[in-house]
């Protein structure tokens, strides 16, 4: 039987980015629809050629979208909320660009997002839809909204378009296709007690009369997806996925489905989905390579099985001589896809754009289209035998054995120190009673001090002297005086406003992460390696390959030097561990808790060093704690055991007096509440705004014994929040915490607001904590 090769989903971005400019520019008015339209044809027949050309045998369509599969789906389905306009026939790009992005009234500015990824809308006309992380990756997509009585109709011709233009192209594609249970569940409804599964039964007419079109145009396969498979489902769940598929096989039994899961194992779910009337299931072997042997045992011998072999969300080569031992003994009995673990959207394009990097890194990594190459040599392999691709397993075999063995990456110094068990580390040296009477004499703080979370905005000029620096049209001393006078005005502002703990506002800093990833071993960084976050957001997220220490202090020198400019308490401010370990593309040779321990040593020195120098306050956040949750609920304990651990090494080793804080911003702490206390931080500021102080029930169920600075104005908006509206948020946090436990502050930083806002909402927030204390 010969081995086939395919994608499930192949960057939609672009090479150079094209995808974020032609949006950006239609967006601002500069270009018209058909020239968007334009650059999206380009992509998507470069993406077909670049992949066949690879090796790819199965290449998918409708896998491209402007802006997010998810939505993409809503829209298929007409899945439209009502106050983006009744679309009874087909829904128009200005009311798909509206649900992305919201509607603004002209010259209001474009929603913004918060130094940790967050989105939120402006408050213009239309909000966006509300968005929400991918499973457990970095991307966002659109959580698609449903009510009661929701009625479903093909309302986008979009699948059935880009399968017949790939067709002319002479690609016969497998269209991809989010799978009607999994987009039930992502999504949610604003009514309650209502069951989204009660919609399934309206929704399945629309699907299968988009396989019924697909068949007609010639489609033989479709790709659906259920990633929900690999979660922890109930009863109800796996009741609905039955119904849906034969519900759907019986209504067009001419198109084969391929059943698509990733993100982990199938698990106590394996036997649903084997148990579905579908003609190929695709696992994901890179997360969970066990399930292997089961799925073997119990699929029929007539299902196709598709094998994620190759990682689809990491950038490392794969072994390929240890995969084909492993393959060899299925391939022959069975009829087999090889193909990568998920979409290739969490990777980046192409590994020959990094001329810069460091040859020796570059030769372990391999990006999307270096991925189809990795899974052709595999299936010539199988195919044809070893020999046949003996030239390129010898260049895996020479990766992954310079890997092993590189200096760069292994540094006996910093396992063993990371290696320690000594209790210690991670305990403060009095519980928290004794050293909040310590902070109180050291910092002599009103009752609900004020402070900001970090950044102040990162104006153009800000954005500008920091391009030219880099690019060298200004010399490094210049480029310093600058800083000092954007972070001496900062100060003097905050000053005179009133603010009770200063921050230096991060002028120097490029991004949260990356800012200390360029200052620690074991980091690399890339040039052209863009991963879409959402919509025409991208990001280049550090590469961890080796083990991680800081050569030298990090933010030392510009918090002495924004210290010297006021006699008030300055906050040091740093990134915790598990964020820096989340948002990087992450060594797969060891552990991630193990990358993650080394990371917190590193940024222990840096707090220690802070301390030395009297620094009285320093917030280590931790933006991303939550973010690595586990998928299934018995991995969590082991998961948040780790992640506090780490956070603990961190601040761990000051005195009593030195405030440790930290700062989280995303939403559900109820389930998490435990390991939020056991991080034993003096203070947390948390998001809370939005929610009207809801989430301290969390904090006042569990009796949280630190402080807490609830946010009481929404940064995401460019609003001014009046005195009064914060007085009134105050107000309800005191109904849940105590008075002397609180603190004011905004939800999040402030880098990505404009100064004309920031002043007049940090002086009311200054006024609504005096008139609490008054």
């Amino acid at each position: 039987m010969t081995v086939h090769v395919a994608t499930l989903g192949f960057p939609r971005i672009g090479a150079h980015r094209e995808l974020k400019k032609a949006l950006e520019s239609f967006w601002a008015g500069n270009s018209s629809e058909a020239d968007l339209h334009q650059t999206a044809a380009q992509l998507r027949a470069e993406n077909w050629k670049r992949q066949k050309e690879q090796g790819a045998d199965i290449l998918p369509s409708n896998d491209f979208s402007f802006y997010d599969h998810v939505l993409d789906t809503s829209t298929l389905v007409g899945a439209v909320p009502e106050i983006y306009g009744k679309s009874e026939g087909t829904v128009s790009l200005d009311t798909y660009f509206a649900m992305a992005r919201g509607r603004q009234t002209k010259g209001a500015e474009d929603h913004k997002t918060c130094d940790c990824g967050g989105h939120h809308h402006h408050e213009g006309d239309v909000p966006a839809a509300e968005m929400t992380k991918w499973f457990d990756t970095n991307y966002h997509y659109l959580v698609p909204e449903f009510t009661r009585d929701q009625t479903f109709h093909l309302a986008s011709t979009k699948i059935l378009d880009e399968y017949r233009e790939a067709k002319k192209q002479g690609f016969n594609t497998r269209p991809v296709l989010l799978g009607p249970v999994s987009f039930l569940l992502l999504g949610k409804s604003r009514e309650e007690s209502f069951n989204r599964l009660d919609l399934l039964g309206n929704l399945l007419p629309v699907y299968a009369e988009v396989l019924r079109k697909l068949h007609e145009e010639g489609a033989e396969w479709v790709q659906i997806d259920e990633p929900i498979l690999v979660l922890d489902l109930d009863n109800a769940a796996r009741n609905a996925l039955k119904q849906a598929y034969q519900s759907l096989t019986s209504s067009v039994p001419t198109i084969k489905l391929m059943l698509t899961t990733y993100f982990g194992e199938l698990g106590d779910n394996l036997d649903t989905a084997l148990s579905l009337p579908v003609h190929g299931l695709h696992v994901d072997l890179v997360r969970a390579p066990h399930q292997l042997d089961t799925l073997i045992n119990k699929a029929h011998p007539e299902l196709v099985l598709s094998l994620g072999v190759i990682d689809g969300r990491n950038i490392w080569r794969a072994d390929l001589s240890a995969l084909l031992d492993r393959l060899e003994k299925v391939a022959p009995h069975r009829n087999l896809i090889l193909a990568p673990s998920c979409s290739l959207i969490h990777t980046p394009i192409d590994v020959e754009r990094e001329t810069i990097l460091d040859p020796e890194v570059k030769s372990w990594l391999s990006f999307a289209l270096q991925k189809i190459e990795e899974l052709a040599t595999l299936a010539k392999a199988l195919n044809k035998g070893r020999d046949a691709v003996r030239a390129e397993l010898n260049k895996a075999d020479e990766a992954v054995k310079s890997r092993k063995t590189s200096s760069r990456i292994h540094n006996k110094t910093v396992k063993e120190r990371a290696a320690q068990k000594d209790a210690s580390l991670t305990q403060r040296q009095s519980a928290f009673p004794i050293r909040q009477k310590a902070q109180e004499e050291a910092l002599n703080l009103p009752l609900f001090p004020t402070t900001t979370i970090g950044s102040f905005p990162q104006t153009k000029e800000v954005r500008q002297a920091r391009a030219r620096h880099a690019k060298k049209e200004i010399s490094t001393a210049e480029y310093d005086a600058f800083l000092e006078k954007e972070t001496a005005n900062a100060i003097a502002w905050q000053e005179e406003v009133g603010l009770d703990v200063l921050v230096h506002g991060e002028f120097e800093r490029n991004d949260m992460v990356q800012y200390f990833g360029e200052q620690l071993s074991g980091f690399a960084f890339t040039k052209h390696a863009w991963v879409q976050s959402y919509g025409s957001r991208y990001v280049r997220p550090p590469i961890i390959y080796g083990d991680v220490a800081r050569p030298k202090p990090m933010t030392l020198d510009w918090w002495k030097y924004a210290q010297s400019c006021t006699k008030k308490p300055l906050k040091g401010m740093l990134t915790g561990p598990v964020t820096i370990l989340n948002w990087s593309f992450v060594r797969d040779d060891q552990p991630r808790s193990e990358t993650c321990r080394q990371i917190a040593f590193a940024i222990r020195d840096e707090v220690l060093d802070l301390e030395k120098e009297g620094c009285p306050v320093i917030q280590i956040d931790e933006a991303a704690l939550r973010e690595g949750l586990p998928l299934r609920r018995k991995d969590w304990k082991h998961y948040l055991n780790w992640a506090v651990e780490s956070f603990r090494v961190t601040a761990s080793g000051v005195q009593d007096k030195t405030q440790i804080h930290t700062h989280m911003c995303y939403s559900e702490f109820n389930d998490i509440i435990e390991a939020i206390a056991a991080m034993d931080a003096d203070v947390i500021s948390i998001e809370t705004a939005r929610s009207k102080m809801e989430l301290l029930e969390a904090f006042t169920h569990h009796r949280y014994p630190a402080e807490i600075g609830p946010g009481v104005y929404d940064i995401h908006s460019p609003r001014v929040p009046s005195v009064e509206e914060m007085v009134a948020l105050l107000k309800a946090a005191e109904k849940k915490v105590e008075r002397r436990q609180l603190w004011v502050n905004p939800d999040c930083g402030l880098k990505t607001r404009r100064w004309e806002e920031v002043r007049p909402a940090i002086a009311n927030m200054v006024a609504a904590a005096r008139q609490l204390r008054g």
